[in-house]
């Protein structure tokens, strides 16, 4: 079974790369961040057609997130604490619980929005350490955090920004600290695996990239892992994403 995830940023300008990357790849469950639709413009006819049953918890222009699965579409929840922003979907697909989550920016260290990010960060470590640990679980999304400095192109140029700081990198260690798996790091300890790049300045051509969307699993689960890349090819083109899609294979 193959599960990747994909910041589309807007599924309405993105819907030819996105619906050509479905037929081409047969991904099994697709997680989706930053739809940018609302719920009556979100193609479930289209991606029916496809072959995928999906789900959509929509915010209009804003946010938005999704989970398309050709293995079957149970238990769909969403939200996220007391949140109103539509940032997080989990359903189940094909046995194993899939998150698929749209991390708040931060914008900056002093802006609210970051009080906002860590806050909501912590609400879903909250979810996750008191999860059912005999349920196998997927957790992906954008999460606006890059965990090391090898997850950065340069962090010299990202002192004293969001993305970077110890709060929230020890908000994303304390994720794993659940008992998660990075699978992606499983795979390929060291090394660039970025996942982002800005669309100027010639970002993807130059290699300037961040790794801040993750594919996270349970220890059994990642013991099922045979493989996991970055679909750079879905990067390039005419109006591509800012983000690659992150694609785990599981036996």
């Amino acid at each position: 079974m193959k599960v990747a995830t994909w910041n589309v940023n807007s599924l309405t300008a993105r819907w030819p790369r996105v619906s050509e990357w479905l037929t081409a790849t047969q991904t099994d469950v697709v997680l989706i961040q930053e739809t940018k639709q609302n719920d009556t413009k979100f193609p479930f006819a289209e991606l029916r057609a496809l072959g995928y049953e999906s789900a959509h918890y929509g915010q209009g222009q804003w946010n938005g997130v999704a989970i398309l699965s050709r293995v079957g579409l149970e238990d769909v929840v969403t939200g996220l604490g007391s949140d109103e922003e539509a940032r997080c979907i989990r359903a189940t697909c094909g046995g194993l619980r899939v998150y698929s989550c749209y991390v708040p920016n931060g914008r900056a260290l002093d802006d609210p929005h970051y009080q906002y990010k860590l806050g909501w960060l912590r609400d879903l470590h909250s979810e996750l350490a008191t999860r059912d640990r005999t349920q196998p679980l997927l957790v992906g999304g954008d999460f606006n955090v890059a965990f090391t400095d090898e997850d950065v192109y340069d962090p010299s140029v990202f002192d004293g920004l969001t993305h970077v700081s110890e709060p929230e990198r020890d908000a994303l260690r304390a994720l794993i600290d659940t008992g998660l798996v990075d699978l992606a790091r499983q795979q390929q300890p060291s090394g660039p695996l970025y996942t982002w790049w800005d669309y100027r300045k010639g970002a993807f051509h130059r290699a300037w990239g961040l790794r801040i969307d993750y594919l996270f699993s349970d220890a059994d689960t990642a013991q099922r892992v045979s493989a996991v890349a970055v679909d750079r090819a879905a990067r390039k083109g005419e109006k591509p994403s800012d983000h690659a899609p992150l694609v785990v294979t599981l036996r």
